[in-house]
């Protein structure tokens, strides 16, 4: 078992920044990759960026260049710095656990809203 607590949602201006932040905690040896999606109404949930165990990193390209995942190993913690934000970036975010048995589990999202 793997859960997951996000932080960091709320509302700002477009080419704002925000830092959103996941708490994980459970079986984290287990971890293959984490990740962040986001999804909006009426829509599937999308990977926006991932972070594998062996360091590598993946962007949607619709975030390239903007958006930064990392990782802090002593916290158990993991971030997407957002940055140059724009109306279409408005979502509820989730935090995302693919573990090695092919299970994903999620946090309950933080909602992400870029608006004038």
């Amino acid at each position: 078992q793997v859960q997951l607590v996000e932080s960091g949602g709320g509302l700002v201006q477009p080419g704002g920044s925000l830092r959103l932040s996941c708490v994980v905690s459970g079986s984290i040896f287990s971890i293959y990759s984490l990740n962040w999606y986001r999804q909006t109404p009426g829509n599937e949930r999308e990977l926006v960026a991932s972070s594998a165990v062996d360091g590598s990193t993946d962007y949607a390209d619709s975030v390239k260049g903007r958006f930064t995942i990392s990782r802090d190993n002593t916290k158990n913690a993991l971030y997407l710095q957002m940055n140059s934000l724009k109306p279409e970036d408005t979502a509820v975010y989730y935090c995302n656990a693919y573990v090695f048995a092919g299970r994903n589990y999620w946090g309950p999202g933080t909602q992400v809203t870029v608006s004038s």
